[in-house]
């Protein structure tokens, strides 16, 4: 019996295993793919945008530097806070000089840059790598078709295999078969469009302007990458997604979108997608969990599926896994639907307002006037950046200052040590800034799971001491003079009974 079995090796489930392997778990991931890095996910079709939470979480674990990043994407080590690219809201985009980078809360100059592209394909293989040498056991061309539960564990069916674990998640995208074998309720909208994306070789392509493209008839994207294009067709989501589009199809498509004539002479790759906006009411049932599409899905606009997914498999790997080594306190891993269940409903949200300005009738036409005036603002841009890099969360864990609840910044140590390095074995984390160290022998109660580091830093915004957890959200801050009681409050919350 695995510890945890997690059905789905794309990044979400992946990132996961490396969270659980870390904390020492048993982890089997079941994928039904037979290899990895189709053709969807590598460039160009494959290149998705990490968000400053993601790129962070690859970076506190060590991986960020093993993670090809496409040029020209970002600023580089330690560059500034205010990114050359600012992003789009349903193909408005962002000007990065009217985005005020004081606004952000607690960002600190950090190796970290705020946003990378890259893509699926390589994505996976980093996390694969990482997966493997923490010995997590990957199986591939296995379909789950059955799921059964029992007081001590669950079971996966595959075939005439059967994977017991003590807990089972499902990682298996927005068609989840974890979900619904294990009978969670699916909620939400119907599509307002059908989408498509391909690599084609185009006749006429010049024809076709650059970027995001609003239109009487919906929307299409010209990447950066020849031949690599999007259509947005406002059909209620009529076409028939379990056929592959034709190649006919796709012209005539691209043709009365576009409002042109180009010919698609070779389409190399295309695959369809709605903008159907759908979340599980729950996370948890019993010991059956899910996270990424498995729990929520909408339309990729604006890039966050990816982002937020990953986000789920940083917050629950490090409560689980106290969970299974018995050491979590009550209710730990109940905190994992409540933190994210509202950000997967936010998301949602976000991504209905983008499709409602979108709309080729008056009303969107509309309301993408008023939009583009206040994005065009600093405050607008801001406000648009801030959804989109992930600075806007804060999980309410009922602590006082503003700082707790939000990603922690990276404090740099005067000794050299930065915040993210101290968290690459996946503990949480003390920083006691005081040279009189007056939380040391506190934390040293919780020794195995904490992380003790003192003395200055270069910039301690104010602070006298922050406890991060494992997934980089502060979950305590002290004044000048931190309050011992108090620290030791959070640490029994996150942590459970101290190990001294």
């Amino acid at each position: 019996m695995h510890d945890v079995v997690i059905v789905g090796a794309g990044p979400v489930g992946l990132t996961l295993a490396c969270e659980l392997g870390l904390a020492g778990c048993s982890v089997l991931v079941l994928e039904r793919e037979p290899e990895p890095g189709s053709a969807m996910r590598a460039a160009p079709l494959g290149m998705r945008g990490l968000s400053a939470a993601s790129v962070e979480a690859f970076y506190r674990r060590g991986m960020l530097d093993s993670l090809p990043i496409a040029p020209g994407f970002t600023e580089g080590a330690n560059g500034p806070s205010v990114p050359r690219r600012g992003g789009h809201f349903a193909g408005i985009m962002l000007d990065p000089a009217k985005l005020d980078g004081a606004a952000l809360p607690y960002r600190l100059p950090s190796p970290a840059p705020g946003l990378v592209m890259t893509n699926l394909a390589e994505v996976e293989a980093v996390l694969s790598k990482r997966a493997a040498k923490l010995g997590v056991d990957v199986r591939r061309g296995v379909t789950v078709s059955a799921v059964t539960r029992h007081d001590e564990g669950v079971v996966a069916q595959a075939g005439a295999e059967a994977y017991e674990a003590r807990w089972l998640v499902g990682c298996d995208g927005g068609r989840s078969t974890v979900r619904r074998l294990a009978g969670f309720e699916f909620v939400g909208t119907e599509p307002q469009f059908t989408g498509y994306t391909m690599h084609a070789t185009i006749a006429g392509l010049q024809e076709l302007r650059h970027g995001f493209n609003l239109t009487p008839t919906g929307m299409y994207i010209r990447m950066p990458i020849d031949g690599h294009i999007g259509v947005m067709d406002f059909d209620g989501g009529a076409f028939d997604r379990s056929q592959q589009p034709t190649r006919e199809h796709l012209q005539a498509v691209l043709r009365r979108v576009s409002g042109t004539d180009v010919t698609l002479t070779e389409v190399h790759t295309a695959s369809s997608f709605t903008d159907r906006a759908m979340q599980s009411t729950t996370y948890r049932q019993g010991r059956v969990l899910l996270a990424g599409d498995a729990a929520h899905i909408h339309s990729p606009l604006g890039g966050q599926g990816l982002n937020t997914g990953i986000g789920d498999a940083v917050n629950l790997g490090w409560k689980l896994a106290a969970t299974v080594h018995g050491h979590a306190p009550d209710g730990l891993l109940d905190t994992y639907a409540g933190e994210r269940h509202p950000i997967g409903a936010a998301v949602l949200d976000w991504s209905r307002a983008q499709v409602a300005i979108m709309r080729p009738d008056a009303h969107g036409r509309a309301l993408q006037g008023v939009v583009r005036d206040l994005i065009g603002t600093t405050e607008g841009t801001t406000y648009v950046f801030g959804k989109l890099s992930g600075s806007w969360i804060r999980h309410d864990l009922g602590g006082e200052h503003p700082l707790v609840g939000r990603d922690a910044p990276d404090f740099l140590l005067e000794a050299g040590t930065r915040l993210g390095e101290l968290m690459q074995d996946g503990r949480g984390v003390a920083l006691d800034f005081g040279t009189a160290r007056p939380l040391h022998a506190s934390a040293r109660r919780w020794e195995g799971r904490i992380r003790y580091a003192a003395g200055p830093a270069a910039d301690d915004l104010g602070l006298g001491a922050v406890l991060v957890r494992p997934d980089g959200v502060v979950a305590w801050a002290g004044e000048r003079h931190p309050d011992r009681a108090g620290f030791e409050r959070a640490a029994g919350r996150w942590f459970g009974s101290p190990a001294l």
